[in-house]
């Protein structure tokens, strides 16, 4: 668990991507033009509601990097780190014990919802974070809390995206 140091996490799920070949999940499927447009318009509405962040670290994979990306372009946070240990079954909760501040971790499930569970004290499955969503934590003196388990749709209304 990471100590005091780390007082706010962003959990953002990679945005819709192309579907996988014959059952196989792949590094290199990119967001679909759906996914980046419904992506672009969640960063934008987090950057508008007032949510800065000092970092994004992302999986290395296409559909996570590209979500980061759009995530940067939006003002979400000035600097974007790439780490292997987000990549789909990786050692995620690693990743807090390197960071500091407002930090947003660009990843997959259920990876990225265990991890809520497990910093929230819930049980595993709890948390279902759905593609370009958002789990916002903050760290304080009783541990961690949920600030808010935002979907795309509940950010974005009725936009079309």
């Amino acid at each position: 668990m990471p100590d005091s140091s780390l007082v706010e996490l962003v959990l953002l799920r990679h945005g819709i991507a192309v579907e996988r070949f014959e059952g196989r999940d792949a590094v290199d499927r990119p967001l679909t033009a759906k996914g980046r447009r419904r992506t672009q318009g969640v960063m934008e509405a987090l950057v508008a509601g007032g949510l800065r962040l000092d970092r994004l670290v992302t999986s290395p994979y296409d559909r996570a990097l590209e979500t980061a990306q759009i995530a940067l372009q939006a003002g979400l946070a000035p600097v974007l780190d790439s780490d292997e240990r987000l990549c789909p079954g990786g050692p995620v909760a690693e990743v807090l014990n390197d960071h500091s501040g407002c930090v947003a971790l660009v990843g997959h499930e259920p990876d990225l919802g265990l991890l809520a569970c497990d910093l929230l004290g819930l049980p595993p499955g709890s948390l279902r974070i759905r593609k370009a969503g958002v789990v916002q934590l903050r760290f304080g003196p009783g541990g961690w809390t949920l600030e808010g388990l935002l979907r795309p749709k509940l950010l974005l209304g009725s936009l079309g995206f």
